[in-house]
């Protein structure tokens, strides 16, 4: 199983954005040196607490002060912008990479986002449907492309412009070919848009904040869209996160990753649940749709959630926690706020040195006993 890396990190609002931005630069070169296999970095406009506006020119902060670690975006929110603009920066951005680059995708579900761009009543999955059939198609044609697609809003070409002579009118492809991989969030439990992945060969992340029941039926969605077009499914594509904090000692675990009042999880999930039961999308903490709010508490979210413990708790409960959503190809750490750096950068390490061959120690066994 591999390790990969996930911020969307819910910074307290009274600390300066410079550091906050230093801060996750920080994280991912450590899991860079750590050998993580990737980072996602997460994008919001209007959100003063998940203050990255724009995932794919963080990450291009990091290309030079990484050396192995792919660099992801977590997503890129396709309702926000052109399709061009995501098609030609995510090309010029795979080429700065060589390579160490993913693109991931989503419509956008921030309200005040929406709200920003004045597109608040735009059905906003359609204009991610729109996006990215454009997006594939600048990639996959030549100049002067002429893409108009049905039922799209979306035209592209440089018909008029287009000089191939003196290379007007003519849009970078990637570096990889025929296309980075793509990869989807997906927080809906029984989520048809994980068919439509499969069916197009993108790679489903499942979010950190589902519990284990609803995060396992992705898999079933997922090899159903890969069954469509013929297809066989490779757990090996499809990426569930987690939000784990990895300590010496088992006190301090349960202190730092959950009970104190400053816990950065804590105020993680505080957050979170707000924001998601004021949009009516807290129906993901439920064990079962008609369950009655007042049963969704802050301790049960943490307690259903929050992975926290010494190594050998830590290691226990992702092994549990994939008997409950069978076997999946990455295991993401979703990254909170440093409120005390040395806990943070050391749960990170235990999580890279220690915690992840014992893992892949115990499934390898396991799968040697089949």
């Amino acid at each position: 199983m591999r390790l990969g890396y996930f911020a969307m990190p819910v910074h307290p609002l009274h600390r300066d954005y410079r550091e906050t931005l230093r801060e996750d630069r920080e994280a991912v070169i450590l899991c860079d040196k750590l050998g993580f296999y990737d980072a996602f970095i997460g994008e919001h406009l209007s959100d003063k607490a998940e203050n990255i506006t724009n995932s794919m020119l963080f990450q291009a902060t990091l290309i030079h002060s990484t050396e192995q670690i792919k660099l992801a975006t977590g997503t890129t929110n396709l309702s926000h912008m052109h399709p061009v603009l995501v098609a030609t920066h995510a090309a010029m951005f795979d080429h700065l990479a060589e390579g160490r680059f993913i693109l991931g995708i989503s419509p956008g579900a921030l309200r005040s986002d929406a709200e920003v761009l004045d597109i608040l009543d735009e059905d906003r999955n359609q204009m991610f449907a729109e996006a990215i059939d454009v997006i594939l198609a600048i990639w996959e044609n030549d100049p002067p492309y002429n893409i108009d697609l049905p039922n799209n809003r979306y035209t592209v070409t440089t018909e008029t412009s287009h000089w191939e002579e003196v290379g007007l009118g003519v849009m970078p492809k990637p570096f990889q070919q025929p296309r980075p991989e793509i990869v989807g969030t997906v927080v809906a439990p029984f989520s048809k848009g994980v068919v439509a992945m499969g069916a197009r060969d993108f790679h489903p992340l499942s979010a950190n904040f589902l519990i284990a029941q609803w995060a396992a039926t992705h898999w079933a969605n997922y090899k159903e869209g890969k069954e469509s077009v013929g297809e066989v499914a490779s757990t090996d594509d499809w990426r569930i996160a987690r939000t784990i904090f990895v300590a010496d000692d088992d006190k301090v675990a349960q202190r730092y990753g959950r009970d104190d009042a400053n816990s950065p999880y804590r105020f993680y999930y505080s957050q979170l649940y707000r924001k998601l039961k004021r949009s009516n999308r807290h129906g993901v903490f439920k064990y079962s749709h008609d369950e009655p709010d007042e049963n969704v508490t802050l301790d049960r979210i943490l307690d259903d959630t929050v992975i926290a413990g010494t190594v050998d708790q830590v290691v226990d409960e992702i092994l549990a926690f994939r008997e409950a959503t069978g076997n999946f190809g990455e295991i993401v750490y979703a990254g909170v706020d440093f409120a005390d750096a040395d806990l943070a950068k050391r749960s990170i390490e235990l999580m890279a040195t220690e915690v992840m061959p014992r893992v892949n120690e115990a499934i390898a066994r396991s799968q040697a006993a089949e």
